[in-house]
C-alpha cells in the first residue's frame, strides 16, 4: 500500500525524495554515475535506473514540474507537499492507495487533478475525507460511528439519502416513544386515581358493616398492597419507556441539539461596505498583482474569494479588514462590525479555558448561568467549561467561536471566513453550513470546498490570478 498523509509540519525536515521514499536510490544513482559502482550502491538501486526521471514525471502530473527532488519540503506551500505525496501513487504504482484528507491544501487547480485521478484510476482507493466533492467520486462510502462501521453502496450523496431516510425513522420513533410516555403517565394517574376510589368506597362498607377493628386492619393491609403492586406495574412501566426515550435522545444527530440563535446585524441590505479601487500589494519592493484590483462589498453580499495558492486571497483579506496598507489604490470602509475566522480558529486563545473564553465575548454582559447555557447549546456541556481551548478539537473550536459570537450585543456586520472546513469532519461542517444558512450579514468565504460554498449561498465569485 501507498499511503498520502495529513500534514502540518511533521515533513518539513525531509527533501522532496525522502518524501517520496526514494532518497536512497537517487543517492545510489548519482555515486554510480560518478563511478562508484559497488554492490551497496546496486543493491539499493535495484535495477531502477528510470527512477529519477519518473520522479520528475510524476511531480509534472501534479502540477509541480521543475521541482528538484532534492529540495526542502519546508520551502513548500501546504498544497505542494500534498502534491508531493499523491505524486508518489505515480511513483510506486501500489496495489492500494490510502489517503487521508487529500484535498486538505489543495487550491482549485490542485483538487481537479485529484479529482480527475480518482474518476480515471483502476486503483484501489480508501480515502478518509470530508470534501464532499469527492466523496461523489468514490462508490461506496463507510460511515464510522460508535456503534461500529456502516457500509453503504453508492456515493455521498446516496449516503445522505440513506441518513435522512433513518434520521426521518428515528425522528417517527422518538415521536412515537414520547407519544407512549404521555399515554404511559396518564394510563399510571388514571388507575391511581381509580384505586383511590375503591379504596375509599371498600373502607366505607367497611365500617358500614361493623367488623371487628382486627378485621378492619387486616383488609386495609391488603388493600394497601394491591394499590402498591398496581403502582409498581404503572410506575415500572412509565419508567421503562422514559428510559428508551432518553436512550433515542441522547442519540440525536449533534446538528439537531444546537439552537445557534443568532441575531440579524441592523444594516439594511445593499449598503456599500467596502470599496476598493485600483489596490496593490507590494512585497520586496514586487507588486502582488499584475493588474491592480477593484472590489466593492455591498450589506448583505455573499462572496466566494478564489485563486491558487500564492494570489494573495489572505493579503486581499487584511486590506478589507484594515489590518494592511495598499501600496497602491484606495480603500475605503464603513465602520462595520468585522470578525475574520481562520482555519486554525485563532480567535480562541489557547491558554483560556472555555468559559473565559466565552466571557471574552460577552458584551451583553450575560449572567454567568446564561452563558454556560448557551456553551450547552453548542454541546460544550459542563465538562468542557473548565478546558484549556488549547485540548479542544477544531469542531470544538468552531462551535466555541459559533457560540462566542451569539453572546454579543449585536451580530457582526461582516464575517470572513479562511478555509473554514479544513480542519472539521462532516458533522462539524454540517453544523457551521447551518449556522452560516442562519446568518443575514455580510459574508465573505476563502474556500475550494465547491458543496460548502453552493450550500451557504456563496454566488458571488470574485477570483485572483
Amino acid at each position: 500500500p501507498y499511503y498520502v498523509p495529513q500534514h502540518f509540519g511533521q515533513f518539513n525536515s525531509y527533501t522532496v525524495a525522502r518524501a517520496l521514499q526514494i532518497e536512497d536510490k537517487l543517492y545510489a544513482l548519482q555515486r554510480i554515475l560518478e563511478g562508484e559502482v559497488t554492490e551497496a550502491h546496486m543493491d539499493l538501486l535495484a535495477d531502477d535506473w528510470s527512477v529519477e526521471e519518473r520522479c520528475r514525471e510524476a511531480l509534472a502530473c501534479w502540477g509541480l514540474d521543475g521541482l528538484d527532488p532534492g529540495s526542502s519540503m519546508a520551502a513548500l506551500s501546504g498544497g505542494q507537499k500534498t502534491r508531493v505525496f499523491l505524486a508518489g501513487i505515480q511513483l510506486h504504482r501500489p496495489a492500494l492507495v490510502l489517503m487521508d484528507e487529500p484535498s486538505n491544501h489543495l487550491d482549485s487547480a490542485g483538487r481537479e487533478i485529484l479529482y480527475r485521478y480518482i474518476r480515471n484510476t483502476t486503483d484501489t482507493l480508501l480515502i478518509v475525507s470530508h470534501d464532499r466533492t469527492l466523496l461523489n467520486l468514490l462508490h461506496t462510502v463507510c460511515a464510522l460511528n460508535k456503534q461500529g462501521i456502516s457500509r453503504y453502496g453508492g456515493n455521498y450523496d446516496f449516503y445522505l439519502q440513506q441518513k435522512e431516510v433513518a434520521g426521518q425513522a428515528f425522528q417517527d420513533e422518538l415521536q412515537d416513544k414520547e407519544k407512549a410516555l404521555r399515554k404511559a403517565r396518564q394510563t399510571e394517574r388514571i388507575a391511581a386515581e381509580r384505586q383511590q376510589k375503591l379504596d375509599a368506597r371498600g373502607q366505607k362498607k367497611q365500617e358500614k358493616a361493623g367488623l371487628p377493628t382486627i378485621s378492619m386492619n387486616t383488609l386495609r393491609n391488603n388493600a394497601e398492597k394491591s394499590t402498591a403492586k398496581t403502582k409498581e406495574v404503572h410506575a415500572d412501566k412509565t419508567a421503562k419507556i422514559a428510559g428508551e426515550l432518553n436512550t433515542l435522545r441522547k442519540a440525536l444527530p449533534a446538528k439537531d441539539k444546537i439552537k445557534m440563535g443568532f441575531d440579524d446585524p441592523d444594516l439594511h441590505r445593499g449598503k456599500l461596505l467596502i470599496d476598493g479601487r485600483q489596490l496593490n500589494y507590494a512585497y520586496e519592493g514586487q507588486a502582488l498583482w499584475a493588474t491592480p484590483l477593484d472590489i466593492r462589498i455591498f450589506s448583505g453580499d455573499r462572496i466566494a474569494l478564489k485563486g491558487g495558492n500564492g494570489t494573495g486571497k489572505t493579503t486581499l483579506v487584511r486590506l478589507i479588514l484594515g489590518e494592511l496598507t495598499p501600496a497602491s489604490g484606495t480603500m475605503e470602509r464603513s465602520g462595520i462590525r468585522c470578525i475574520y475566522i481562520d482555519q486554525d480558529y485563532s480567535l480562541v486563545r489557547d491558554g483560556l479555558s472555555v468559559y473565559e473564553q466565552a466571557q471574552r465575548f460577552n458584551s451583553a454582559a450575560l449572567e454567568e448561568h446564561e452563558v454556560k447555557r448557551r456553551l450547552t447549546h453548542f454541546l460544550l456541556t459542563e465538562k468542557h467549561w473548565h478546558k484549556a481551548c488549547a485540548t479542544l478539537s477544531g469542531g470544538e473550536k468552531m462551535r466555541l467561536l459559533l457560540c462566542c459570537l451569539s453572546l454579543g450585543q449585536a451580530a457582526p456586520e461582516l464575517i470572513v471566513l479562511d478555509e473554514p472546513t479544513n480542519n472539521l469532519d462532516l458533522q462539524n461542517i454540517e453544523i457551521l453550513t447551518e449556522a452560516i444558512q442562519q446568518y443575514r450579514g455580510t459574508l465573505i468565504v476563502i474556500s475550494h470546498d465547491r458543496y460548502f460554498l453552493e450550500q451557504i449561498g456563496a454566488g458571488t465569485e470574485f477570483v485572483l490570478s
